[in-house]
C-alpha cells in the first residue's frame, strides 16, 4: 500500500496496488467451434450472444429492415435487445471477426453458432460504422454468404448487425 500525505489540508491518499496482474481477454484466443464460442445469455432473455474471443455482445437476430448507412448507425442506439440498451454499429473489424473462412455453409458464421436471422443472398450486404478512408462517401461492408467485402455507397439499403462493448477507434 502506497500512502501520500498532501500538505497543510491533512489529506492522506491510500492506494492498494495487486500483487498480480489481471489477464485480458485476447484476440488471440482461436475458439473454432460456435456452440463453445458463443454464450446466449440469458440475463438477455436470449436475445444477445457473447462471443468469448473477441468479449463483444451481439444481437442474436438482427433487423430484417434494411437501412442507409445513416440510418444504420442511428437504428443501433435506440434499439432494446434483452430489456438492454447501448447499442451500436459495429467497426468494420468487429464484424468481419464474426466472418470464418473455412465454413462450409452460408452464412460464413463458425460452425454450431446460435444466430438466426443472418441474410446471405447475394446483395444482402451488413453496414459497419467504418467510413472509407478513400471515399468518405462509401463506408465498409460485409456478405456474410461468401465472407466479401467493399466499400459501398451510404445511400444504399444494408442490414444491420448491433453489438456491444468497448467502442473500436476504427469505427467512427
Amino acid at each position: 500500500m502506497l500512502k501520500r500525505f498532501l500538505g497543510s489540508m491533512g489529506i492522506i491518499l491510500a492506494c492498494t496496488m495487486p500483487s498480480f496482474a489481471v489477464p485480458l481477454e485476447s484476440w488471440d484466443d482461436k475458439i473454432p467451434n460456435g456452440s463453445q464460442r458463443f454464450k446466449v445469455l440469458s440475463e438477455f432473455n436470449d436475445e444477445a450472444v457473447l462471443d468469448k474471443e473477441t468479449q463483444l455482445v451481439w444481437e442474436r437476430a438482427p433487423y430484417s429492415l434494411s437501412f442507409i448507412w445513416k440510418d444504420a448507425r442511428g437504428s443501433c442506439p435506440f434499439k432494446i435487445i434483452g430489456g438492454r440498451r447501448g447499442w451500436r454499429l459495429p467497426s468494420f473489424v468487429e464484424l468481419m471477426s464474426l466472418v470464418d473462412p473455412t465454413a462450409n455453409a452460408s452464412p460464413l458464421l463458425p460452425p454450431g453458432h446460435p444466430f438466426s436471422n443472418i441474410h446471405a443472398v447475394p446483395g444482402d450486404f451488413y453496414w459497419s460504422a467504418t467510413t472509407s478512408a478513400d471515399v468518405t462517401t462509401d463506408a465498409w461492408e460485409v456478405f456474410f454468404g461468401q465472407g466479401t467485402t467493399g466499400p459501398g455507397d451510404k445511400m444504399q439499403m444494408h442490414f444491420v448487425w448491433c453489438v456491444r462493448g468497448p467502442m473500436n477507434a476504427d469505427q467512427y
